[in-house]
């Protein structure tokens, strides 16, 4: 049976959007209706999760055409938890740029961008079907394009255009996997991709679309080498936007390969696991290294998503049942640490007169500013996985993964890496919030763009003191992920 829910994730965002393109001019209402559809879309991906495992795994056909000739909507618990995960990521940054002072938030098209981002993300997520995934990807992919290019950021435009140009690389190799799917088995739908690779059979052109696939993928996520893109264009984004594309958006390329190993190229998943541990392995390290020596807040968290994210590619590459929980777990954790991040540096560079998170021009600003204060240390410290807090939580479940896999080395790099973010997460927090300003530097009062990442920081702690119900989603998510046919079935019943 058809669960409604899919159109209130999807939908009805994209309707408010369009809505609030027509009230441009009435910026309040606009501001509150699209921020509106953002919560409607977060209650209804919650609800999908709890239908998910009370009822079992949940889909819509689009048009009530049945597959593999229509498009189907899937809610199994993979996807379902990263989307309640994306759309709470998404939600709080419409509550951000409610009291966002930058200007660009002013523009008739911001917020309507916005809420494209969030549900091309919504879409890529949920979607069961490849080509789908596709449109969805590039309605993301336009939306974060645009709202790059008209940020307060000068260098915006510039990092925009190369974004462009690296996207058109992943829609390439995405084009490409596509069709040599679609030459090979004659169906989209990923679920009749998968009944066809589990016969073992590899014809013509499958496994190259395995390769293109993977690129795809390591591509959207800013793995080594397809991550050169990523600083620019994440640092020049208007806060609230950098939030969800350092936090969300990169993870649409992890929902992809752990969709990829364990629903649809499992016998090719060995090879593509191992590359995975080498290039996360490298992520940790290139990142954890320009988050220490980089000259900007901003810049240095996006340089720190190379490292999380890496941890995460390893947890995957492990592949073990313990290491997949610890992928979600540190997927879903990582997610909230960051954004609240982003934002709280966004709190404290809106006050200077320039807008920068320039660390010689931001040191010393955000002194006086208590609650920011102890928001940011908590997030930093919740990065560095320090108890209580979540962080903590996604690093045991690594390193349990880790054992049960005896992947010692990586494990040990890993552990070490983590000492680095802890460093530079201390390092920053002092000298926004502990040491004097400069002589002349002046600041602006702060607005009240903090509600967001109280949200959020609240959720890190939660999810820190009371982990269970996390660890229990995650863990019945691996259960199901072990068995393809779960998959399967409840797209083509029986």
């Amino acid at each position: 049976m058809d669960n409604p829910l899919f159109i209130g994730v999807i939908f009805v965002p994209l309707l408010c959007a369009a809505l609030g393109l027509l009230i441009g001019r009435y910026r309040t209402l606009q501001h509150l209706l699209i921020f509106g559809g953002g919560v409607i879309a977060w209650l209804c991906s919650l609800l999908l999760l709890a239908a998910n495992f009370e009822s079992g795994v949940q889909i819509y056909r689009l048009g009530g055409w049945p597959p593999p000739y229509g498009i189907v909507f899937v809610a199994d618990k993979l996807s379902a938890v990263f989307a309640a995960m994306a759309t709470t990521v998404v939600m709080a940054g419409l509550l951000y740029t409610l009291g966002c002072k930058d200007k660009c938030v002013t523009y008739p098209a911001f917020m309507p961008l916005f809420a494209t981002m969030g549900v091309g993300l919504s879409g890529a997520l949920y979607t069961g079907d490849i080509f789908t995934l596709f449109v969805f990807i590039e309605l993301m992919v336009v939306s974060s394009t645009a709202l790059v290019a008209v940020s307060d950021n000068r260098l915006g435009l510039e990092a925009a255009i190369k974004y462009l140009f690296i996207s058109a690389m992943g829609s390439l190799f995405l084009l490409l996997a596509i069709g040599s799917i679609y030459t090979t088995f004659g169906t989209l739908t990923i679920a009749d991709i998968a009944r066809k690779l589990a016969t073992g059979e590899r014809p013509l052109l499958a496994q190259a679309a395995a390769v293109m696939l993977t690129c795809a993928f390591l591509l959207k996520s800013a793995v080594f080498p397809f991550h050169f893109w990523q600083p620019d264009f994440h640092t020049t984004a208007p806060t609230p936007v950098h939030a969800v594309l350092s936090s969300v958006v990169v993870k649409v390329g992890v929902y992809g390969l752990m969709r990829m190993v364990t629903t649809l190229f499992i016998a090719e998943a060995p090879v593509i696991q191992n590359l995975l541990v080498v290039l996360g392995v490298i992520g940790i390290f290139f990142g954890s290294l320009g988050a220490l020596r980089t000259y900007d807040a901003k810049r240095m968290l996006a340089y720190s998503t190379f490292g999380q994210i890496g941890f995460i590619l390893v947890a995957i590459g492990w592949g073990t049942p313990l290491a997949l929980v610890g992928a979600l777990v540190y997927a879903v954790n990582h997610s909230f640490i960051k954004s609240a991040l982003l934002m709280l540096t966004g709190v404290v560079s809106s006050r200077t007169y320039g807008k920068t998170a320039t660390k010689r021009e931001i040191g010393g600003v955000g002194k006086g500013m208590v609650l920011t204060s102890i928001l940011y240390l908590l997030g930093g410290m919740a990065l560095a996985g320090i108890p209580p807090l979540n962080g903590f939580i996604s690093k045991v479940a690594l390193i349990q993964g880790g054992i049960e896999a005896q992947g010692w080395l990586a494990l040990g790099l890993a552990v070490a890496a983590g000492l680095i973010t802890l460093q530079y997460m201390i390092g920053t927090w002092s000298l926004l919030f502990q040491q004097p300003p400069d002589e002349g530097v002046k600041a602006k009062p702060y607005g009240d763009a903090q509600y967001a990442p109280l949200f959020l920081i609240s959720l890190c702690v939660i999810f820190g003191i009371y982990a269970a119900p996390l660890i229990d989603v995650a863990t019945r998510t691996v259960a199901d992920l072990g068995d393809p046919t779960v998959y399967i079935r409840a797209v083509f019943g029986g």
